[in-house]
């Protein structure tokens, strides 16, 4: 196998299940701020440009974060960070749909059509008007997150998974780009320095975010 890796929230989430899971994976730098990823090669094996992506040794190329996570649990179920048994991988997933929906697609596509739109506009559709909005619903979304997680170490209720990784790269990049974390979100806030003083948080942070001043 080998992971197409770059800097990034969402590689950065791969790094950090990788580095949860105690895996190690050939890698293949590509350098997303100079669009490498939306052209060929890597569009040859993956078309929907994304990164991370993993390439199978057969040659096969998965392309979405999550789905990778998918692949890899079944390889390697221990520790679990999507669930052990039916129940559990439901319930995170369940919260995984939640944290991406509400918050993270939202989150991103502000940034997208605002501070990242010189980076974005030739690499996929932008709208700039939306972007105002689209920071609204992810402040009003973390609000209603914060209250659901009250008395919570985690997301899911009593243990770590997937959705901790998302939503802690997407808030931890979006603190350099004009998204921070209302303080008035306690819960969020104290879960958030929870999951930073892991041992993962620091070891999947890419070289280059010193560099660009942005964490990913």
């Amino acid at each position: 196998m080998q992971l197409y890796d770059s800097f990034g929230p969402n590689p950065r989430a791969m790094r950090m299940y990788l580095a949860e899971k105690g895996l190690k994976i050939p890698t293949k730098e590509i350098d997303l701020l100079k669009a490498e990823n939306r052209k060929p090669p890597y569009t040859d094996r993956n078309p929907g440009g994304q990164l991370p992506a993993l390439e199978l040794d057969n040659g096969k190329c998965i392309g979405e974060t999550v789905a990778i996570w998918e692949y890899l649990e079944e390889k390697h179920p221990t520790p679990a960070l999507i669930g052990s048994n039916a129940e559990e991988r439901a319930e995170a997933r369940q919260w995984q749909r939640r944290i991406e929906q509400n918050i993270t697609e939202n989150l991103y596509n502000g940034f997208r059509f605002a501070e990242g739109l010189p980076l974005f506009k030739d690499r996929v559709p932008c709208e700039p008007d939306a972007a105002p909005g689209l920071k609204r619903i992810t402040q009003a979304r973390l609000k209603w997150l914060d209250g659901l997680i009250a008395g919570r170490d985690f997301i899911v209720p009593n243990r770590f998974t997937i959705s901790d990784i998302i939503l802690f790269c997407a808030l931890d990049f979006a603190a350099g780009v004009g998204q921070t974390i209302d303080p008035a979100n306690a819960n969020v806030t104290a879960w958030f320095k929870r999951v930073g003083a892991r041992p993962s948080a620091a070891s999947s942070l890419h070289p280059a975010s010193a560099q660009l001043k942005m964490r990913g």
